[in-house]
């Protein structure tokens, strides 16, 4: 089959590679009808996450039509149409049955190699480095879906492709960024990155009720789509990010801050942002952490801080400081996916969304390649792209 692999830092390919087969009896391969590349897959690309290995194949956020059940799955069977959550979970563990997806304590297969970077592991990821497990990823023409009679949804008749897909990832993940602050009718809800996770994070706050819903970002084409949902948009290239803020919440800060962007910060001229830059060359400092340091710094005192952006390593110059005397409260992980599929799919299939809004670049696999690229520069007015194998 042909799949989108990594072979280094800026360096992916469509290769030919095996087959997948079943290798648990909980297993399903899945031929995939649509997948996208990721804003974190751009992590792998530009050579910040460890432990990838030449080959390994790309791409958690992937759907299509089960062809091949396991002896011990029984709730699907060839046939069934299915979006992929990217996190892999068991269903069973301790953390699985509180609804603590993410941390699922059984699908990393590397445990040790997690244990000793995180503490603790967290859940295996697909196409996410052996540090998550060494999972075949889901840019591909099939891919072998572990615990496969759990880590599924099954998509309801009527909805396309382009509907659901992003139930596997970054509509629950802006979901989930904005329900773990408890947002009030009357907070500000300012949001650090227009990207595809922060683009559904804006919608998620509007749908919950957000009195205001601030973006932060310098691209134009991301400003003007989350401008059209109803966001107050803030080009941090044109303007202070602080002053601005200031003055929409009347000097006193949004009650909710958002970092839909992680590790690979852009800050203008911001003098922290260019010493992070140099450290993370040099490799003093694996993440530019500018965004994390301006919301501490203008988050109303008892505020939430809600991190749903990538980070993979160790931080510089966080003023936890001010962080402990504000009183901020911070929530912040990779996604429960699962725990949010009934209401999100209510709100699609009820016209209360349609997350294809998102969509600018569709191409089929081979393009992949180059249009990791073009994703990452921005170019082209590229905001999502989606794949067909």
């Amino acid at each position: 089959m042909r799949a989108l692999c990594w072979h280094g830092k800026h360096d992916i390919r469509c290769d030919t590679v095996p087959d997948p087969v079943i290798e648990d009896g909980r297993d399903a391969i899945v031929k995939v009808t649509t997948c996208a590349i990721c804003g974190s897959d751009l992590h792998l690309f530009d050579g910040l996450m460890p432990s990838m290995e030449h080959g390994d194949v790309m791409g958690h956020e992937f759907m299509g039509e089960v062809v091949e059940v396991g002896k011990n799955n029984h709730t699907l069977k060839p046939g069934d149409r299915v979006v992929v959550p990217f996190t892999i979970i068991c269903g069973e563990c301790d953390q699985c049955r509180r609804g603590n997806f993410s941390v699922c304590e059984r699908s990393n297969r590397n445990k040790a190699m997690a244990d000793k970077a995180f503490g603790h592991a967290t859940a295996g990821l697909f196409g996410y480095s052996h540090l998550t497990g060494g999972y075949a990823g889901g840019q591909a023409e099939y891919v072998r879906v572990p615990f496969a009679d759990r880590t599924h949804v099954k998509v309801p008749e009527g909805l396309t492709d382009e509907q659901v897909l992003f139930l596997g990832d970054i509509f629950p993940t802006g979901w989930q960024a904005v329900v773990q602050c408890d947002v009030q009718p009357t907070d500000s809800v300012a949001i650090w990155g227009a990207g595809p996770v922060g683009q559904m994070t804006v919608r998620s706050a509007l749908l919950i009720g957000a009195r205001q819903v601030i973006v932060i970002d310098r691209v134009p084409e991301r400003l003007a789509m989350a401008a059209s949902a109803g966001a107050v948009p803030i080009n941090f290239d044109e303007e202070s990010v602080i002053e601005r803020l200031n003055e929409l919440t009347h000097g006193k800060g949004p009650e909710v801050c958002i970092d839909a962007v992680g590790m690979e910060s852009h800050a203008g001229r911001s003098l922290d942002s260019m010493v992070d830059r140099v450290k993370q060359a040099v490799m003093l400092e694996t993440d530019r952490p500018h965004v994390l340091r301006e919301m501490i710094y203008v988050c109303r005192p008892a505020g939430t801080i809600s991190i749903p952006g990538v980070y993979g390593g160790l931080l510089d110059k966080i003023p936890f400081g001010a962080a402990m005397n504000k009183g901020l409260t911070f929530r912040m992980g990779q996604t429960h996916v699962n725990r949010w599929m009934g209401e999100l799919l209510e709100l699609i299939d009820n016209k209360r969304i349609d997350p294809s809004f998102v969509i600018t670049h569709t191409a089929p696999l081979e393009q992949g390649p180059g249009l990791y690229k073009t994703f990452r520069d921005k170019a082209d007015g590229c905001i999502k792209v989606v794949l067909k194998p």
